[in-house]
């Protein structure tokens, strides 16, 4: 095994996701989110900071509504930029006072309908929660014409229900695709009290800016669990990925002055350029060519786009070393999170070479290498494995 393969196998098994470590092992380009992006001017739509159980709940001056069912639903296609301008369009100008990360009525009827998730759940009992546990569920079929104040979450208990989401991600008590389908729910929840009160602040890309973290995490993680629905959750997260993306690019741009650029900003956009490795991904439908025009200038010129710039055209050409140079010597943690999955493993190369007769050799540094001038080869008989080798297809 060479550096570079040494290199991206160390890669891999960087922790994934920690409030408290906010940056990987020194070889990689620092992964420090700041708490809140450079910028510093405030919009009105900023909340002072407040506990759970001590905020202040103004008086309600909504008309009274119900409390909906709220069952799980998969997305139905609809855009996230739809769902955000619909909720504004219908709300008005609401701001929320409930001061939990779950309204009351809410955790009361999920717990006698035994829709707690295991999470939620009080001592395991699936009808008992408590304002510390139970997180309010995303609700495509919500009425926002008709929605409470008491319904939604002020930005002050969204940051924290975020964090407290985020701070699950590393759970070892139960399966990643579990951990990742309850949090997957409750920052579109999130997502869905930020736009019904038009919260577009910097604090309000911060919050994006993690989600979209979340999203990239676990665009790798989901790949190595084995659960029959897997293929589902993939999908939905990377719908969701590039729809919070393109959340997130709209909020820069409706903050920008001048030619100012968000600290992280680079790095974000930079994402969109290498889920363009993947040529099935039907998400992204943008071309580059037009995208790269509404882009600023210094992002352009940043050292994450030129990194995900070349590292796109490497792998389009075919040039896999290069490709894999470049990976494994400037890729930060995130943008490989996005390149793994068209990474070449060792062992299918060696799957391969061995199918097609030809002899794979170590030294004693148990570096593998394949002898030139074998007399081998031959077509392996039967359906080839498949193998997603960079040039395989051409």
């Amino acid at each position: 095994m060479d550096d570079s393969s040494r290199r991206l196998q160390q890669r891999r098994n960087q922790p994934s996701f920690s409030s408290s470590s906010s940056t990987g092992p020194t070889r990689f380009r620092s992964q420090n989110f700041s708490t809140n992006p450079t910028k510093t001017t405030q919009s009105s739509n900023s909340v002072p900071r407040s506990n759970f159980t001590t905020a202040t709940t103004p008086n309600n001056t909504r008309n009274p509504g119900h409390i909906r069912n709220r069952k799980s639903e998969t997305y139905d296609g609809i855009s996230q930029q739809q769902e955000e301008q619909e909720a504004r369009e219908d709300v008005g100008s609401i701001i929320g006072t409930c001061p939990f990360m779950c309204p009351d009525g809410e955790r009361a009827q999920r717990g006698r309908l035994r829709d707690l998730a295991v999470f939620e759940r009080l001592h395991g009992d699936p009808r008992k929660t408590s304002p510390s546990l139970a997180v309010k569920k995303f609700c495509r079929t919500i009425s926002v014409k008709h929605v409470q104040a008491s319904d939604v979450r002020p930005l002050a208990v969204l940051e924290d229900t975020l964090n407290y989401l985020l701070n699950l991600l590393d759970s070892s008590e139960h399966p990643f695709e579990v951990v990742h389908d309850f949090i997957f729910d409750r920052t579109r929840s999130i997502r869905q009290d930020l736009s019904m009160q038009h919260i577009v602040n910097d604090r309000a890309i911060c919050m994006y800016e993690k989600m979209v973290k979340f999203h990239v995490i676990s665009h790798q993680r989901l790949r190595n669990c084995t659960s029959s629905s897997i293929s589902s959750l993939q999908y939905l997260n990377m719908e969701q990925l590039t729809k919070a993306l393109a959340s997130l690019y709209v909020l820069y741009e409706a903050n920008r002055n001048n030619n100012f650029v968000y600290e992280n900003e680079a790095q974000f956009r930079s994402f969109y350029v290498l889920l363009h490795l993947d040529s099935k991904n039907q998400q992204m439908e943008e071309s580059l060519s037009y995208w790269f025009r509404n882009v600023p200038s210094p992002v352009m010129k940043s050292k994450e786009m030129h990194f995900a710039r070349q590292v796109l055209r490497f792998y389009r050409m075919g040039n896999y070393k290069r490709f894999l140079c470049t990976v494994s010597s400037e890729a930060s943690y995130l943008q490989y999170c996005i390149i793994e999955p068209n990474v070449n493993e060792e062992l299918d190369v060696e799957s391969l070479c061995h199918a097609c007769g030809l002899k794979i050799t170590s030294d004693d540094g148990k570096n593998k290498s394949l002898p030139t001038k074998q007399t081998t080869f031959s077509i392996p008989k039967g359906s080839l494995q498949s193998y997603e080798l960079v040039g395989l297809q051409q």
